[in-house]
């Protein structure tokens, strides 16, 4: 099977994906930013699936990053061949006029820029072999605008429009390219004051927030399927329909 480069892959979603992509085959790379005893465990549980793992550390706020990730990856384990990109930054909320221009530039550097510079590496060999999938994880912001503020729901808009003009390039090599857009997950990123958490999923249509692993499993699908490509996929509940 092939090889897949996953960012963010030290917990939660990206931690999830991971694993599943191993479990139906795919030797993994696990990206992170700062924790390697996580990245560590989330390669143990890999191997332990019996495929191939590595782990390579990269701030994407350095434009040289995407590179070295990628560079990391294919010296360990062969080309990448699927690209999962979850890697992301917000911030607490922000009405647009409290957005510092580093916050603004930092959050698009890694939630937008390293998307795109880690596509514009690994693109053109997966043409050249006929076969690549690429996964974008975006947010319920890009649709609404969230709540995090201007700078966040830029960022994961972007990344829509940038899978939009990659995938025209690259459908007929072989190449799909999508994005799926989770919100209202089971994780650290939400709200952990008293009864947020019964609130927000009270909000929703099925009643509950939803899981890492069922982000993991349509993100799994997503790349099992040729068919399927320029395609953006709201996991949220029911909240949204799109």
């Amino acid at each position: 099977m092939a090889v897949a480069l996953v960012t963010g892959a030290s917990r939660g979603i990206g931690r999830a994906v991971a694993v599943r992509l191993a479990h139906d085959g795919h030797d993994v790379a696990v990206g992170y930013a700062a924790n390697a005893d996580a990245a560590d465990e989330v390669a143990a549980a890999v191997r332990g699936l019996g495929r191939r793992a590595i782990t390579a550390g990269a701030d994407l706020a350095d434009p040289a990053a995407a590179d070295a990730l990628v560079d990391a990856a294919e010296a360990g384990l062969g080309p990448v061949e699927v690209l999962i990109v979850n890697a992301g930054v917000n911030t607490p909320g922000r009405r647009v006029e409290e957005i510092a221009l580093e916050e603004w530039d930092r959050l698009h550097a890694v939630n937008l820029r390293a998307p795109f510079l880690l596509a514009r590496r690994v693109v053109p060999g997966m043409a050249e072999r006929g076969f690549g999938r690429i996964v974008l994880l975006s947010s319920v912001a890009a649709y609404t605008g969230g709540i995090i503020g201007a700078h966040y729901a830029s960022s994961k808009a972007g990344l829509h429009g940038l899978a939009h003009s990659l995938s025209q390039q690259a459908a007929g090599a072989g190449v799909t390219v999508n994005v799926v857009a989770p919100a209202l997950i089971e994780s650290d990123m939400l709200p952990a004051g008293p009864g947020d958490r019964d609130r927000l999923a009270a909000s929703l249509p099925v009643g509950r927030l939803g899981t890492a692993e069922e982000v993991a499993d349509l993100v799994a699908a997503v790349v099992r399927n040729g068919f399927v490509t320029n395609q953006s996929f709201l996991v949220d509940g029911g909240l949204h329909p799109t």
